[in-house]
């Protein structure tokens, strides 16, 4: 999914199909999201400089949810609900202008004049634009892939569908307005599609079906209640002409666009090291990063080996793993065996001082949606900060599709087996991303609400996961570790495959290859996870943030000596909301190092 900003959202598309509400107590230690810690007690100030910063930053928010409505409305912010993005030629060449314009301004403010926070707003900003810049200008996914205008065109429309932040007749008519610019937006693609790499390609024909279906099925569903028919008779008119436009789409990629596909989908270094610094605020040269995550995946597969004896010395690591992973709920089960288990997280993190919770009870568990399925395993659809009346979070599970084999589900669900829920929903949920998602509604600035930072977001849910077995989760059952170090061997391997690809040559079978002989991943997962590196070629965040929250974590709890707790690290670590983690090292202890 393309952005315009950064913006803190783990994932978000979905359906409005399948949901249950997930079980969560209230405990008289939770507080609430509004009130939850006092380092996020965001004060107004009076400072000339930051006013002025204040002023410009507003400007280019309104000029960046301009050009990407959508990621307003995820945001909640939704004075841009009607609006569609331009994906004309002409359009992003005036956007590539006008970032360049706003990269001029911010850099002549002059950080001596900005307090301390408001500096730290700054840089997330430059940031930003040169990732922007970065992505128009030498990425240039709008020439490379197709699935961006058929995955926007969806998605537009489920975030107007998911939350109910106005009555269902007026996001009706918001949708009318989206879904009356989408051929506009099909066209672009048409027009815009040089030499897309086979996989991208590839890719966006796996996942066109399930958009099809999504305006056939999920979106008349979703507003069928609406009692006004003039409405409605707009609405089909629409919605139909979406659907006839998007199988038209699906044949020009078939027929057109598949056969020329002979582009590459390697960044290549140079493009890649801007990627991680723009992105991450990472300057660790690639080869320095290679060696670090090497060493990563070595520690975890002797770790892998250790816990496996503990739990059956008789037979092979993988065997025993094999054996763990083969108990699974059915895919009839899925959903109601994942809501089980957040009630008992929740609880854990209170009880065990791990983290402040904030009250709120609007989690619910749901399948992806068809346009996700490709690529998404699990993932979280978080409130925006800004969201003040539709405050539904989703968690999202990957059912197999009906046409698979018998082999290909039982592969895809032992993914899910029973200590692999509950490690999935650390990292979802509690304390992953959901709660660092309540936390993030007050961060200390509008520009830290807004943009984020995937190695804080994916880092923070991938360390929690280790970090749960090390508080004794589960009374500390081995069969747990075994399966959170499977999961972390998973994310290792993405950080290498990742730069491997991106800036080594290594081929997708290749990867495909390393994900099972040093991950131990089964291959239809192996498949997918390698698919998905080819367009997110920096989800080695996972693996790096967790490093270096660890890192961090270890260097705050020397500085503070007996006055160390684990729960008073994470909530100053959530309270700065998600900059990169060097930023929060600066302050937390006052050094980037």
């Amino acid at each position: 999914m393309t952005k315009s900003m950064k913006v803190f959202c783990m994932a978000s598309l979905s359906m409005l199909l399948s949901l249950s509400s997930a079980s969560t107590t209230c405990s008289a230690n939770e507080v609430s999201a509004q009130s939850m810690h006092p380092l996020v007690a965001a004060s107004v100030s009076s400072n000339a400089g930051d006013a002025a910063f204040n002023d410009l930053a507003d400007k280019y928010f309104d000029f960046g949810f301009t050009h990407n409505p959508d990621a307003a409305t995820v945001l909640g912010i939704h004075k841009y609900d009607n609006l569609v993005p331009d994906f004309s030629a002409t359009a992003i060449k005036e956007e590539i202008s006008g970032l360049k314009s706003f990269k001029q301004q911010f850099d002549a403010v002059k950080p001596e004049t900005l307090t301390a926070q408001t500096k730290i707003d700054r840089q997330l900003i430059l940031g930003d634009i040169n990732s922007r810049l970065l992505t128009l200008e030498q990425l240039k996914f709008w020439e490379t892939d197709p699935d961006m205008y058929s995955s926007d065109s969806s998605s537009m429309i489920y975030n107007l569908m998911t939350r109910d932040f106005a009555p269902l007749s007026e996001r009706l008519k918001l949708v009318i307005e989206r879904e009356k610019k989408i051929p506009v937006i099909l066209r672009a693609g048409k027009a815009n599609l040089k030499n897309p790499p086979k996989i991208y390609t590839e890719v966006a024909l796996e996942q066109l079906p399930g958009i099809i279906d999504f305006f056939k099925s999920s979106v008349p569903e979703a507003f069928k209640s609406v009692s006004d028919q003039n409405l409605q008779a707009e609405f089909k008119k629409a919605n139909d002409d979406v659907i006839a436009q998007l199988k038209d789409y699906q044949e020009f990629l078939k027929t057109d666009v598949l056969p020329r596909s002979n582009g590459t989908f390697a960044f290549g270094a140079d493009v890649y090291s801007k990627k991680l610094l723009y992105d991450e605020g990472v300057s660790t040269p690639i080869d320095q990063l290679l060696s670090e995550g090497d060493a990563e995946l070595k520690r975890l597969q002797k770790d892998f080996v250790e816990t496996a004896k503990q739990i059956d010395p008789s037979k092979s690591p993988q065997d025993v793993f094999v054996a763990i992973s083969s108990d699974h709920p059915t895919p009839q089960n899925l959903i109601s065996s994942v809501s089980g288990v957040l009630s008992m997280l929740k609880n854990y993190c209170i009880d065990k001082n791990i983290v402040t919770v904030p009250k709120e009870d609007n989690l619910h568990v749901g399948e992806t949606p068809p346009f996700m399925r490709a690529l998404s395993f699990a993932s979280m659809d978080s409130p925006g900060p800004f969201e003040n009346k539709a405050k539904e979070a989703y968690y999202y599970v990957t059912l197999p599709e009906p046409n698979w084999s018998a082999d290909r589900t039982e592969e895809h669900m032992r993914s899910f087996c029973k200590y692999d829920l509950l490690n999935t929903s650390v990292h979802e949920a509690f304390p992953g991303h959901y709660v660092q998602g309540l936390w993030n509604r007050t961060a200390p600035s509008k520009t830290t609400k807004i943009i984020g930072c995937n190695s804080n977001i994916e880092g923070w849910a991938h360390y929690t996961e280790q970090m749960m077995v090390e508080q004794g989760l589960d009374n500390n059952d081995p069969k747990l570790k075994l399966t959170m170090i499977h999961d972390a061997l998973l994310r290792a391997c993405r950080y290498m495959v990742g730069i491997k690809m991106h800036t080594k040559g290594m081929t997708m079978n290749e990867g495909i290859e390393y994900f099972i002989k040093e991950g131990y991943t089964e291959k239809a997962n192996a498949e997918r996870e390698t698919k998905r590196g080819t367009k997110d070629a920096t989800y080695l965040v996972y693996t790096l943030g967790k490093m270096q929250i660890l890192a961090l974590r270890e260097d705050y709890k020397k500085a503070k000596g007996n006055a160390y707790t684990l729960k008073d690290f994470h909530d100053r670590f959530l309270a700065t909301g998600c900059p990169p983690v060097s930023i929060i090292r600066e302050v937390l202890l006052g050094s980037s190092k």
